[in-house]
């Protein structure tokens, strides 16, 4: 029996992929845990949904976070996914460098066809990079799942929440968000 061989890619040699235009801009590629992951297109839904949260969350509260729109977040040496929005403190340096798991506030998953892989590898590797909060607006399932408390590589508290329910970010619990809001 033959063995697999492997390599694992750092973000470095990622950032160097694309300079050498083996990768291009437009390709939707990902680096998670040295893999390089081809993302699907996205659809109607999932781009108005992003259009949506992006539009309500910016005026929401421009003075208490920054929204970032599927740009990259630098979790470790290996891992520099691209989640649909982050809320990001409000921090000068946000401006001049990419984030860390320490600048976000909460990071935003709308999921359809990316449903697995958001629940899986890339949860695990947020949790595992201590990222505070994760949500994945569940397209399929018209739910808002909430994941909080990150310890190794699971999240130790979960919750799904509905139309007609409210959430907080944990690191801005005086501000509440409809989850209807979130779901349109």
């Amino acid at each position: 029996m033959a063995l697999r061989a492997t390599y694992r890619f750092t973000t470095d040699e990622y950032h160097r992929l694309a300079e050498a235009g083996i990768l291009e801009e437009d390709d939707r590629i990902e680096l998670l845990d040295g893999e390089l992951i081809i993302m699907p297109p996205i659809g109607d839904d999932h781009c108005g949904r992003v259009n949506s949260l992006t539009r309500k969350l910016s005026r929401r509260n421009p003075e208490r976070w920054l929204v970032s729109v599927q740009n990259p977040i630098v979790l470790d040496a290996y891992s520099e996914p691209q989640p649909d929005l982050a809320l990001l403190r409000l921090d000068p340096r946000a401006f001049t460098r990419k984030p860390t798991p320490a600048d976000v506030l909460v990071l935003i998953e709308v999921a359809d066809s990316s449903l697995a892989y958001d629940r899986g590898n890339k949860l695990t590797a947020y949790a595992r990079a201590a990222v505070p909060e994760v949500w994945i607006v569940n397209l399929l399932d018209d739910v808002l799942e909430v994941y909080r408390e990150p310890r190794g590589e699971r999240y130790e508290r979960t919750l799904t929440l509905r139309r007609g329910e409210s959430v907080s970010p944990v690191l801005v619990p005086d501000v509440a968000l409809e989850v209807a809001e979130l779901l349109l």
